[in-house]
């Protein structure tokens, strides 16, 4: 484990959990989260606070695609669950190649094996993570390392402690309903119930969508906790997913290039796949602050 401290944040990394990240703590306080999740057996039951998503964010139907005339089965890796999810980086050990007393760049080399299908192409992956009193950076680059063009996405899944009273706003230009396994079935305008410009309760009710046309900005206030949380996203983060329950202890909203099963989707115009030629490579970041409310 690597801890980062800085005036009154601390802040824990695991890279041997998927380059995740553990506790985040203001003043004491939880801002990330820790949650397990036991389907996600590559976390071996670990409690983790945030994690990335890489070579792609949520689920690809099935664990199966066809890309450049290619046909590709994924191991599935949540459970008895039937669609592959948040890519293969959260299942890794990452490398540490820069530690310092607020600063840590993680690596991820993977290179596919004759026997292994959790993604098929190699790429290389770089993590950083950057503490300030009152800010946590996050900026990640994926380079294709193979021989061949890449499909690829990414975000960030963090779990914002949101105990109690709670409300979330943000700007989106539509939400994707989905299927009772999750996966995209329709489109529908921002407007009403699922409009977040003002902000509304977080936990008034369950959610589990990708919004597309993301504006790049999220609020949460815990006016009980005294504690808000702002984020920031570079505009590649053209999606955002957002996990909520009532009176659930956290929110996850996940700033993601992609839509749900973007890779099976060629049909949708601005799905957020991004397709990387040998040797290049991609990458945004995003800054999550904390303030008073």
């Amino acid at each position: 484990m690597i801890e980062l401290s800085r005036g009154k944040s601390r802040l824990t990394i695991l890279p041997e959990t998927g380059g995740a990240v553990g506790v985040w703590q203001r003043d004491g306080k939880d801002i990330f989260l820790p949650v397990p999740n036991e389907a996600l057996t590559a976390q071996k039951g670990e409690a983790v606070g945030a994690y990335p998503l890489i070579p792609y964010s949520n689920r690809i139907a099935n664990g199966r695609f066809s890309f450049n005339g290619q046909d590709y089965d994924l191991t599935p890796n949540m459970g008895d669950h039937p669609h592959t999810i948040h890519g293969n980086a959260w299942e890794q050990e990452w490398t540490v190649a820069h530690q310092g007393a607020s600063h840590a760049v993680l690596t991820l080399d993977h290179v596919p094996q004759d026997n292994d299908r959790q993604w098929p192409f190699a790429y290389r992956a770089v993590l950083s993570y950057l503490l300030t009193d009152d800010v946590l950076d996050v900026h990640m680059v994926v380079e294709n390392r193979d021989t061949v063009d890449q499909p690829v996405g990414f975000g960030f899944h963090p779990f914002l402690a949101a105990e109690g009273l709670a409300t979330l706003s943000f700007d989106a230009e539509k939400v994707w309903l989905t299927s009772p396994d999750g996966l995209p079935v329709e489109s529908v305008p921002c407007e009403g119930e699922w409009s977040f410009h003002a902000a509304k309760d977080a936990h008034a009710r369950s959610i589990d969508n990708c919004f597309a046309g993301f504006g790049g900005t999220v609020g949460l206030d815990r006016p009980d906790a005294g504690v808000k949380v702002s984020v920031e996203a570079d505009p590649i983060f053209t999606h955002l997913v957002v996990f909520t329950s009532p009176d659930g202890p956290f929110v996850a909203v996940e700033p993601v290039t992609n839509m749900t099963d973007a890779v099976n989707r060629p049909d949708i115009p601005g799905r957020g796949l991004h397709i990387l030629k040998p040797k290049t490579r991609i990458g945004g970041r995003m800054r999550f602050r904390v303030g008073a409310v």
